[in-house]
Formats: C-alpha cells, sequence, structure tokens
C-alpha cells in the first residue's frame, strides 16, 4: 500500500497517524494492498477554492475526496483479481478541522483521523446524500474508526513489558 502525504497547510500534523488509519480503513475495507492514495493538507482559501470549483459551495469545509478509479472490495472469487489502482485523493483542512474539534470537545488528532476515514468511505463509493446512506457510512465510519482506535492501542508483542 502507497500512502502520500502533501502538508501544504501550515498547521503540524502527525502525518504517520494519517496514514495508518488510512492504511488501516483501506485493507478493512478488503482494497487490494497496492492501492495508491494521496492524502494533501491545505489551508481554508485552497479549501474553499476546492470547494467551491467542485461542488459550487462557497466557503472552506473540513474534507474533500476525489476518486481516481471505481473499486469493489476484494475476496469475492467470482471477480477477477483488480490488482493495484490510484483510490484517489483526499485532501483535510486542518484549520478547518481544528475549529470543529474544538466544537466538539476532542482533540485535533481525533478530528483528523475521523475525517482521513470519512474520505477513504467517500473514495470507496459511500456517500450521505440521502437518510439510509448517511446512517449506513456514518455508521461504517464511527466503527472503523473505534476498530482503529482498537489496533493501534493494542499491545505489541514486540514490545517491551513491564514485568520483563
Amino acid at each position: 500500500m502507497s500512502i502520500e502525504v502533501a502538508n501544504e497547510s501550515g498547521v503540524e500534523v502527525d502525518e504517520a497517524e494519517l496514514i495508518d488509519v488510512a492504511a488501516f480503513v483501506i485493507a478493512r475495507m478488503d482494497v487490494h494492498p497496492a492501492a495508491e492514495l494521496s492524502i494533501t493538507l491545505v489551508d481554508k482559501d485552497t479549501m474553499a477554492d476546492l470547494h467551491v470549483t467542485w461542488m459550487n459551495l462557497p466557503g472552506p469545509t473540513d474534507v474533500m475526496s476525489f476518486p481516481m478509479d471505481e473499486l469493489s472490495p476484494g475476496g469475492r472469487p467470482d471477480l477477477p483479481d483488480p490488482g493495484p489502482a490510484m483510490l484517489g485523493d483526499i485532501v483535510l483542512c486542518p484549520a478547518f478541522a481544528a475549529d470543529q474539534a474544538a466544537s466538539s470537545g476532542h482533540p485535533l488528532a481525533h478530528e483528523l483521523a475521523l475525517l482521513t476515514v470519512h474520505g477513504c468511505l467517500h473514495l470507496l463509493g459511500y456517500d450521505h446524500a440521502e437518510p439510509a446512506e448517511e446512517r449506513e457510512m456514518f455508521g461504517l465510519q464511527n466503527e472503523l474508526l473505534g476498530e482503529w482506535y482498537d489496533h493501534r492501542d493494542a499491545p505489541r508483542d514486540d514490545a517491551p513489558r513491564a514485568d520483563a
């Protein structure tokens, strides 16, 4: 799996954590392990330009996703192996996300992890335009984020033990 992060936002973020959560979601959703993903972090002005250009909506937003290839989850024996593909681009706006994090009472790192999951799901074809779609996507988003935290925080066999 190839995940590249370009931070053009001027906000310091833990890029390794964004890569980790994206890789977890992509693997959990059974996307080909050689898939490629790009994550770009931008400032509010750049995000506002993208938002109006692509969505015809004014002002910045938290996350936008730009899928490249139509992918379907693998693991089905009746489908040919889709092989590696460019999944697409996720664009995050940490400054906008920081405002949301403050309003929600959680750290920016959590908000960016949540938005990365959200962006990955959009790249995989999920949407939230209709109430049923929103329930499905946000339910899956919360499930994946929770599983990632459990995975991230689980003790590792190779980690030093306190009783050793």
